[in-house]
């Protein structure tokens, strides 16, 4: 039986919990009077659908089930998680996280989604503070992993496990202060950007071409004094300091003050925007935000850095490590990203090598050539291969690998992969000739321990399944 989240408040951030909780195998019930909050919510969904998975080289587990339910009692009744994303207005959440107790379990988390208030403020009227907590994430929150929490250690300690199973990034703020402490560091950056923009320095769309082509990559695989520790060069981070550090004192800024937030300024900003990316819709910027979101994610993904090294603990979480001799081995279970795809479509050519190669990679996994024998100095290389393209395959499309050992004996090794959509269309298939090799003298040779006790077993095993090339 799945586990079970509340989310009060189906917007933007609401909606966000919902698909995150949802996808990763949670049921979720959704309170939100409003009458379109369904409609909102499924076209959030449709958006997390398609991006998420994309971050994973392993299928999510099931969907959980989306409850749109009338009451808010009901909604909460017995749920695990609770989260709140609701308008920051402190009475109106005191309200609501009243009723949310009169209703719930007295073991069931509340946490809180403000940008902005401490938890001694939610917790004001409360006649069991220590359930509620802050859980302040990031939007599109299907795709950001950070969650700031704030409030009772016990209740943080529970809250951090059930996010790291979702694949979160729960950072314990120790103490509170008002907007924690990403949002402190927007501010400082949003305060500038206003002045910047009333005093006719820059427009909008140069503020965020500032950011996204410079310091805005950084930022997303490196922090502010990580990066800055860089910019110290070989002395570190005391010599950036001691060559920067007096600047702080120079008026380059205005961070202590900001402009009235007048209708000419309002406008003035509403304007610019307007014409930055006016001629998307909210939809389309969404899609485009995810699309670049995953690129970016899967880059360091590869990288095993920052955020990247977060999904790869999670990748394997999500894998299937069940051996079945008496069939071919089911080696790759994945969705399609849409960086895999070209100009015509669908995925390109050499995609189809990346996922056969990944299957050769299962197949050594599996008869004991993984990372520890390699790195023990012996591995597989591949010597040849041979695809033949049968189907197009497109981004989203949930795909499957399976590998048939035709030839281990000695240093060889002759995979045949099979590429299936999950409909059951064959979409590929990939003739692999592999040799043993030693990493020290890069020549061939027979395979040693564990590989050379367990690939004459596997090999066995498939000879007596019918051998694919020729049917």
């Amino acid at each position: 039986m799945n586990r079970l989240a509340a989310i009060i408040g189906g917007g933007v951030i609401g909606g966000g919990w919902a698909a995150r909780f949802l996808l990763m195998g949670w049921d979720v019930n959704l309170y939100d009077p409003d009458p379109d909050a369904l409609r909102k919510m499924n076209e959030v969904l449709s958006n997390a659908r398609r991006s998420l998975p994309a971050l994973y080289e392993h299928k999510l587990p099931k969907e959980g089930q989306l409850n749109h339910v009338a009451t808010l009692a009901a909604a909460v009744k017995d749920a695990d998680w609770i989260g709140e994303s609701i308008p920051e207005r402190l009475d109106l959440k005191q309200k609501v996280l009243g009723e949310i107790q009169s209703h719930c379990r007295s073991d069931a988390i509340v946490a809180s989604s403000t940008s902005g208030f401490k938890p001694s403020e939610l917790q004001e009227k409360s006649a069991a503070p220590e359930q509620i907590i802050v859980a302040h994430p990031f939007n599109p929150v299907y795709l950001c992993p950070l969650a700031e929490l704030v409030g009772n250690a016990e209740t943080i300690k529970k809250a951090q496990a059930i996010l790291s199973d979702i694949g979160m990034y729960p950072l314990h703020i120790r103490k509170e202060i008002d907007a924690h402490i990403a949002d402190r560091l927007l501010e400082a950056v949003w305060r500038e950007g206003l002045w910047l923009i009333k005093d006719d320095i820059a427009t909008t769309k140069e503020l965020d071409d500032a950011i996204i082509y410079g310091f805005g990559l950084r930022w997303a695989q490196m922090g502010l004094f990580e990066t800055y520790r860089i910019a110290g060069g070989e002395a570190g981070m005391a010599h950036f300091i001691e060559q920067f550090g007096p600047c702080l004192k120079w008026p380059w800024t205005k961070l202590m003050d900001v402009p009235d937030l007048t209708d000419d300024l309002v406008q003035k900003i509403a304007s610019q925007s307007d014409a930055q990316s006016g001629h998307h819709s909210i939809r389309e910027l969404e899609r485009i935000r995810d699309d670049n979101l995953v690129g970016i994610l899967r880059s360091l993904k590869g990288r095993d850095w920052a955020a990247g090294a977060l999904l790869n603990t999670q990748d394997k979480t999500l894998a299937n490590d069940e051996v079945d001799l008496s069939k071919p081995l089911k080696t790759v279970n994945r969705v399609i990203p849409v960086d895999w795809t070209d100009y015509n479509g669908h995925m390109n050519e050499a995609r189809y090598g990346q996922v056969f190669s990944d299957a050769a990679d299962k197949v050594m996994e599996m008869i004991g050539a993984d990372a520890e024998y390699i790195q023990a100095g012996h591995s597989y290389f591949t010597a040849e291969t041979t695809i033949k393209y049968l189907d197009e395959c497109h981004a989203g499309d949930g795909v499957y690998v399976t590998s048939q050992i035709l030839l281990g004996e000695g240093k060889k090794l002759r995979l045949y992969h099979q590429m299936f959509h999950d409909d059951g269309r064959l979409l590929a298939t990939g003739n692999q000739f592999l040799l043993h090799v030693s990493l020290k003298t890069r020549a061939s040779c027979p395979p040693v321990g564990v590989v050379a006790k367990s690939l004459p077993r596997f090999a066995q095993a498939h000879a007596k399944l019918p051998n694919p090339l020729e049917g």
